[in-house]
């Protein structure tokens, strides 16, 4: 996967980044951006052969060791410290952590098994706090060597919500609730990490075209929590929806991360994954300095009534 970065600059040379599910869609396009704009990548993924593809287009293009891979299933105890220690290992430093790994498993409160909601809180919410905690004493050493040496650096975290989190979503209570915890985390771990010069933050994506908008299939799936999920839309949600897939001709990529007309929208349109990227990489960079504990919503002036 390659998606042309909207900014390449050096404003993130010499830092090092995170990103959890940054093979593809909003996760591989936010890695992209970092690494046109400077950082070292580690690509955090469950699916090896998407995240190799998209550290070696990565790699061709900004350079050999522009991007690392990371293959584990995060939920699994221990895999986000075996995360930061690989990073720390293949790069000698961290300064950027985008928390993106997610998925969607939905059904309504009357139908939701107790799996299905732990799920949804293991990935969105419960991933997060362990990599923050692996992360912790990594930031206040770096933060103690800093102030030893005089040297005044900040480092970001970025957490990917949803709308979802701060107004619900029909058939999709545990997506939501797991998405509203982050908030709670963020705004928590802001307060904690602010002597650190750690800013923590979210984003609250609304619609964003993604292969998640589209029917559920054999083709999608997630390997997580020992189990294999088919992700997208079920098939009556897309159905009522007017959303279809010829089985027999898979749509490309193109097709997937197009935007799409959404009349209750103010902007008329849902969003791109590199316009989902922007919004992180802002919050990821310098220009973002004096911004913490905040949720950006990131929707295209959604109505919320």
């Amino acid at each position: 996967m390659f998606v042309e970065p909207t900014l390449t600059s050096s404003l993130l040379d010499g830092q090092v980044a995170i990103v959890t599910g940054g093979s593809r869609g909003i996760g591989g396009a936010t890695a992209i951006q970092l690494a046109a704009n400077g950082a070292k990548v580690v690509i955090a993924d469950v699916d090896k052969a998407k995240a190799d593809a998209t550290v070696a287009a990565i790699n061709e293009r900004y350079g050999s060791d522009s991007a690392s891979t990371f293959v584990a299933d995060l939920v699994s105890p221990g895999a986000c410290d075996d995360l930061v220690d690989h990073t720390l290992h293949y790069y000698g430093d961290l300064d950027i952590v985008v928390n993106n790994a997610g998925y969607a498993w939905d059904s309504r409160v009357h139908a939701m098994t107790d799996e299905q909601f732990q799920a949804m809180l293991d990935i969105h919410l419960v991933v997060p706090f362990r990599l923050a905690r692996a992360c912790a004493p990594v930031f206040r050493a770096a933060a103690q060597a800093d102030n030893a040496n005089g040297v005044v650096r900040q480092r970001k975290t970025v957490m990917v919500s949803s709308m979802a989190g701060l107004i619900g979503l029909d058939g999709a209570a545990n997506y939501a609730a797991a998405k509203a915890g982050m908030l709670g985390l963020v705004r928590t771990l802001a307060q904690e990490w602010g002597a650190m010069r750690v800013n923590v933050n979210a984003v609250a994506f609304g619609v964003i075209q993604t292969r998640f908008g589209l029917p559920q299939s054999e083709r999608e799936v997630i390997h997580t929590g020992g189990r294999t999920i088919q992700v997208g839309m079920p098939a009556k949600q897309a159905q009522r929806m007017g959303i279809t897939v010829d089985p027999d001709s898979p749509p490309t990529d193109a097709e997937i991360y197009a935007a799409k007309p959404m009349p209750f929208v103010s902007l008329g349109r849902t969003g791109t994954i590199s316009e989902a990227a922007d919004a992180i990489f802002w919050l990821c960079s310098p220009l973002s300095n004096y911004v913490t504990g905040q949720v950006v919503p990131v929707n295209g002036g959604t109505r919320l009534a």
